[in-house]
């Protein structure tokens, strides 16, 4: 029973789109990381390590750990908030997969972590009100990424309608104003960090969906960094091919070996005149219909 469901998921993993892989990837983290502190917690031992994957808001952290920019835009612990960007990135992929590609769906959604990390960044090291946080402050979850594609998916569509709970039918706009709208006005709150980085997200997101439509994709080179880590990845995996190496033949020796050839089939059709094929071996009639025996 537990190999049967093992093997359907990394099959649905393998044959699925992009948006079921990122739901996939972010479930699969959160399950590990929250496997692995459970059994800590056994040991009263903390999750230090969890920090290497967070995105510090001090850059000369950030310097020992570059890699966090990505890893923690798929990093949750807590059920609520994955659940929230699972269902926004579920119910917004989808939408967002009618007018681009599954390749532009990740593109963005790296694009969107990306800003709003660094929207993150920039406003922890620039405003006053984070002095005395910034030395432990640590960025953790999707909601930049899925900000971006919500975004994104609204400027495409704006007026394509969504069933929305208890509130019905709603325009696609709307739910993307409201949540900016939510973010901006949530920065006096505890968690402003979180709320700027959504905004980075956000801005993000409607760029790129500006510059879509006028012919430019703005996260092509996040496509081809990802395609050449792939291909770079499988190539690794690879026994090497045996190399076989041919020797270039000259026109003299070309010439030399022709004639030696057309003398040859001659000699084999002169024998043909005066004994008959029956007379041939199998050397020569394989020579005379251009066969190798």
């Amino acid at each position: 029973m537990k190999g049967e469901i093992k093997e359907e998921l990394i099959e649905s993993f393998k044959h699925g789109t992009t948006l079921t892989k990122l739901i996939y990837i972010n479930l699969g983290v959160f399950l590990v990381v929250n496997l692995v502190i459970a059994v800590l917690s056994l040991f009263n031992m903390d999750a230090q390590w969890l920090d290497k994957l967070m995105l510090p808001a001090h850059v000369g952290t950030l310097l020992y750990q570059p890699w966090s920019i990505i890893t923690y835009m798929f990093l949750h612990t807590d059920f609520v908030h994955i659940l929230c960007n699972i269902l926004m990135l579920y119910w917004f992929g989808k939408l967002f997969l009618q007018h681009c590609t599954q390749h532009d769906l990740v593109g963005v959604y790296i694009l969107g972590g990306i800003a709003g990390g660094a929207t993150y960044i920039v406003a922890y090291n620039l405003f006053p009100r984070f002095e005395t946080q910034i030395l432990f402050s640590q960025l953790l979850g999707a909601s930049a990424a899925v900000m971006a594609i919500t975004i994104a998916t609204a400027v495409f569509a704006p007026n394509q309608t969504v069933r929305l709970f208890f509130f019905g039918d709603v325009k696609i706009k709307w739910i993307a104003l409201v949540s900016v709208a939510i973010s901006i006005l949530q920065i006096k709150a505890e968690n402003a960090g979180g709320e700027l980085s959504h905004i980075g997200g956000a801005v993000a997101g409607y760029i790129f969906a500006v510059k879509y439509k006028k012919g430019v994709n703005i996260t092509s080179w996040i496509n081809d960094i990802l395609h050449r880590t792939v291909n770079l990845l499988k190539g690794a995996g690879r026994k090497p091919k045996m190399r076989v190496s041919y020797t270039k033949e000259s026109d003299q020796e070309y010439n030399y070996r022709k004639k030696q050839e057309d003398e040859e089939i001659d000699k084999i059709l002169d024998k043909i005149k005066s004994s008959g094929y029956e007379s041939l071996n199998d050397d020569e009639k394989g020579k005379l219909f251009g066969k190798k025996r």
